[in-house]
């Protein structure tokens, strides 16, 4: 007697959506912080340009690309950092 197995896909999907790493963007970095994204931007700009302050951001940074980061990762406290420290 052969057995037959129905895979419907659910399995599958479901392990894509946990090893899928969660974003956190530029918006909800801002929310978190009350601060503009213009502002932030014009930050995280000048701080990608001191590699030897920042290298994680440095190195994450891909221009003409959104600003968004893994959370938990070096480039995002890098970025935290840099918005709290640059600040006039």
């Amino acid at each position: 007697m052969t057995k037959t197995t129905i895979n419907s896909g659910t399995a599958s999907r479901s392990r894509k959506a946990t090893n899928k790493a969660k974003t956190i963007t530029l918006a909800d970095l801002c929310k978190q912080m009350k601060m503009k994204p213009r502002e932030a931007r014009m930050l995280l700009r000048l701080a990608v340009s001191k590699k030897e302050e920042f290298p994680a951001l440095a190195e994450a940074h891909v221009p003409r690309q959104p600003w968004q980061w893994v959370v938990g990762s070096d480039a995002l406290e890098e970025a935290r950092k840099a918005l709290t420290t640059l600040v006039d």
